[in-house]
């Protein structure tokens, strides 16, 4: 009987060199769902741009978002 195999999960390498990023990526650095993320795009809340016909994040419009959520007065609950 074989031993089990123990699969270890790498973390994805941050690439400073990337000017813009799939949603799934801006999602992944932001720790949300992809979806989640088109409907933050979609809502204007992220920045996004159109090249051809893919929807791409600026990268640096990412730490923009959170400095948005950081700065943002508290709402109502």
């Amino acid at each position: 009987m074989a031993e089990p195999r123990v699969v270890a999960v790498v973390p994805e390498q941050f690439d400073p060199s990337l000017a813009l990023l799939t949603v799934e990526e801006a999602a992944r650095r932001l720790r949300i769902g992809r979806t989640t993320c088109f409907r933050l795009v979609l809502a204007g809340e992220i920045e996004s741009v159109m090249v051809g016909r893919l929807r791409r994040i600026p990268a640096d419009a990412v730490p923009a978002y959170v400095a948005k959520l950081r700065y943002r007065p508290a709402e109502a609950a």
